[in-house]
């Protein structure tokens, strides 16, 4: 009998929601935010990315939020990128109009996106995808499950609801956001005890902690700095509780995990 073949399916966390997945030699980049400074927040850990994390075969928008769907990011990928973004997006972002250089596609829950050898699936998120703080205009936030040799899903932002598990289906590893840029999260965010109760119901092999300890609000340094590092560590000891089956890799910016896949 032939032995089966081990695939690596990597994953590489830039900081923030910004992820890059390589599976089935596709690059897949997440929520894309290469700034040292957006508004009142600052890149307070972590490097800038190098030029080659921009390198993309697709890129994903979670939401509209000015910290997933950041245009000076997008507008730094390659021409031909195809980019994927929540429906009403170029309505509610008319910068979006100028980067003719991308291939945009406007996506919604339950759509499917094929990609070389990859398989994209839209799925629903709970959390406002308007663009904050003006524009009446409403979009729907989003995750997606990249399907190549594994199965990885990307929550960008959402809270828990009950139908995630049957929503998002069943996946090979889970990146969730633990945290925010800042100490307060409100209605429709996972932090470190909500993404420990998701990941026991998703039951992934493995999981990455995102959104959390890269920006943090200018002048709050001195405040509240526990806050800023705490919820990568609070996953993981959470997760250890609710989901010991699952192995949870808490990256660096810039580290990557491999996930070994038999084919």
């Amino acid at each position: 009998m032939k032995e089966a073949k081990k695939v690596p399916v990597e994953i590489t966390w830039w900081g923030h929601a910004t992820c890059t997945v390589e599976d089935a030699n596709v690059r897949v980049l997440t929520d894309p935010l290469f700034a040292r400074r957006l508004a009142h927040l600052r890149r307070r850990q972590g490097a800038l990315p190098p030029a080659g994390a921009r390198r993309a075969d697709v890129t994903v928008v979670s939401h509209l939020h000015a910290d997933h769907l950041h245009l000076p990011s997008l507008a730094g990928l390659a021409p031909g990128t195809r980019l994927l973004v929540p429906r009403g997006a170029r309505r509610a972002v008319p910068g979006l109009r100028r980067l003719r250089q991308l291939w945009i596609t406007e996506v919604a829950a339950g759509d499917e996106i094929r990609v070389g050898e990859v398989l994209i699936r839209v799925v629903p998120a709970l959390h406002d995808g308007r663009r904050l703080p003006v524009g009446p205009q409403r979009s729907p936030a989003l995750g997606y499950v990249v399907e190549g040799e594994a199965r990885t899903y990307f929550a960008g932002d959402t809270g828990l609801f009950d139908t995630m598990a049957e929503r998002v289906g069943p996946v090979d590893v889970a990146l969730l956001p633990v945290g925010g840029w800042g100490p307060y999260l409100g209605e429709g965010h996972l932090d470190a005890g909500r993404a420990a109760r998701a990941l026991a119901r998703l039951a992934p092999r493995a999981a990455v902690p995102v959104h959390y300890g890269t920006y943090w609000p200018i002048g709050m340094d001195a405040v509240r700095p526990h806050e800023f590092h705490a919820p990568g560590d609070e996953f993981v000891r959470l997760a250890a509780k609710a989901a010991p089956q699952v192995a949870v890799h808490k990256l660096g910016h810039g580290e990557s995990m491999r996930l070994e896949v038999a084919r």
